[in-house]
């Protein structure tokens, strides 16, 4: 292939910033920041980035400014590039590597950025001190594009029963899991331990990591006053961090403007495989202890034949909670003792994760890594929403074979978008079985809500129309159902004006 058409990452930068006050750095600094650092990894001038044909945004929780991708191009002397914001969805950075290595192998783009931060800590600390948002608007000439369309990733319905919450609908996915693998309450809880202790191991080792703290099983799988539950099973240590102030930047071109730039070949990281699925809506999947988008995504990746799950020495694995890390492990095939560790940052919840743009950070600790381990293999996978949106991408110092090319993702999406739908009803009447659950819990470490998802009928009908209700029961019948596992059991479920509810039999 011709080096014109190549695509390759050259150059990454991170930035965490522990250590802050109100006068610390903004969203658009932290990014700066990142986008300077990908650039000296990179071997250029700042000046090279007036070349830049495109840069795009990741889109923050909440955005400090009016025109984030306008504000960045006017600090960093790229005003010519056309400018993007990716919308809401952890699984943007890897998609955005996969579309623009597209993009340049088919001569449409040749030298690009990608940028996300969050400044949450920072921000917080200056709400509390002042009552005020933080100052860090900066001039626009209008709104922001975006790069695909940007849609609610649950509808209203949904968020009105609490499934807009991360931490409930994970936890829920968790115990279908649970149940499907056939573990005890007390058994699996210590698995959730076990699996994230050694994701703490890592960011003990990590300099970006938010958390470089090494926790046992125990402490991690048992709620007490400093671990609460959030939504049972899953305590504080096992959610995602995001209130943190964190950047990353990546420099993405073709191997002849890399050396047009005068970037070292030493510097260049091919991507040799990558997919891009979406899930069906939250109600319409088909179970919740598997993703059949996941699924795809985990063939695709390694559609070509030439390497496979055992040929990947790094892994990182979207790992917002803990049911997210044990999916992907199941559908690719590791087994639970594999020696390889499923993070190399950390995770979102000891490295911490920037809001949607985790997976920047994640990528560039995998340039990182293969850089040092050069022919070796790493797998990123990213995760959008509600396991909605799903990415992966496999980076290398080996340089691609022939040319660079991926299948079309829309023709592997038609498969899951032409699967059916499982049938649900917003008004639910009659008796019920519970598919899965979860019961959330207050910062008092006590039970507040339960939301189950469940089927008017028996859950092995197809046709049994599915269902989500809030639990209609006391503080101590709520912390019941912690202890014993309560999918298939019976009760009543009716609408109201403002949620259903679930009666227990």
């Amino acid at each position: 292939m011709s080096e014109k058409y190549m695509p390759v990452l050259v150059g990454v930068g991170q930035v965490t910033e522990r250590e802050f006050d109100v006068d610390s750095s903004s969203v658009l600094d932290l990014i700066e920041q990142a986008t300077y650092k990908a650039v000296e990894d990179a071997g250029i001038s700042k000046a090279s980035l007036a070349d830049l044909d495109s840069l795009v945004i990741v889109k923050s929780f909440r955005e400090s400014t009016r025109n984030s991708p306008e504000a960045l191009a006017n600090r960093i002397g790229a005003t010519r590039a056309t400018q993007w914001l990716m919308p809401n969805g952890g699984n943007g950075p890897q998609y955005l590597v996969n579309r623009y290595s597209e993009a340049i192998a088919n001569g449409e783009s040749q030298f690009v950025l990608f940028a996300g931060a969050e400044a949450m800590a920072t921000a917080r600390k200056i709400v509390k001190a002042t009552g005020e948002q933080p100052p860090w608007q900066e001039a626009a000439s209008g709104d922001p594009s975006f790069l695909v369309e940007d849609v609610e990733l649950s509808t209203p319905h949904e968020q009105q029963h609490g499934l807009w919450l991360a931490p409930g609908f994970y936890a829920m996915s968790e115990n279908a899991r649970r149940h499907q693998l056939g573990h005890t309450v007390e058994e699996h809880q210590r698995g959730l331990g076990d699996l994230f202790t050694r994701f703490t191991e890592v960011a003990a080792n990590n300099p970006h990591a938010w958390y470089p703290v090494r926790r046992s099983s125990e402490e991690i799988a048992t709620a007490t006053e400093q671990n609460r539950y959030v939504a049972w099973p899953y305590t504080k240590y096992m959610n995602a961090m995001n209130q943190i102030n964190q950047s990353a930047a990546l420099l993405l071109t073709s191997v002849d403007q890399a050396r047009k730039l005068g970037i070292s070949e030493d510097k260049f990281i091919y991507l040799h495989g990558c997919s891009d699925t979406k899930e069906k809506s939250i109600l319409g999947r088909q179970n919740y202890y598997s993703s059949e988008a996941m699924r795809v995504m985990a063939e695709q990746v390694f559609e070509d034949g030439r390497l496979g799950i055992d040929d990947m020495n790094h892994i990182d694995f979207y790992s917002c909670f803990p049911s997210a890390v044990a999916m992907a492990r199941d559908t690719f095939g590791i087994s639970v003792d594999d020696p390889r560790n499923l993070t190399i940052t950390g995770g979102l919840p000891f490295h911490g994760g920037a809001g949607n743009n985790y997976v920047m950070n994640s990528i560039a600790a995998m340039v990182e890594k293969v850089r040092q381990d050069r022919g070796s293999y790493g797998l990123v996978t990213a995760n959008g929403g509600y396991f909605s949106k799903h990415a992966a991408g496999i980076y290398s110092t080996n340089p691609v074979e022939g040319d660079w090319s991926r299948t079309d993702p829309a023709s592997y999406q038609k498969v899951l978008d032409d699967a059916p739908d499982t049938p649900f009803t917003e008004s639910p009447s009659g008796q019920g079985t519970i598919e899965t659950y979860t019961v959330l819990y207050g910062r008092d470490n006590q039970p507040q809500q339960g939301v189950v998802i469940g089927r008017l009928g028996e859950l092995d009908d197809p046709k049994a129309l599915r269902f989500v209700a809030m639990v209609d029961a006391d503080e101590e019948a709520l912390e019941g159902m912690t202890r014993e596992d309560m999918i298939g059991a019976r009760g009543v479920a009716s609408s109201g004006d403002e949620h259903n509810k679930f009666s227990m039999n």
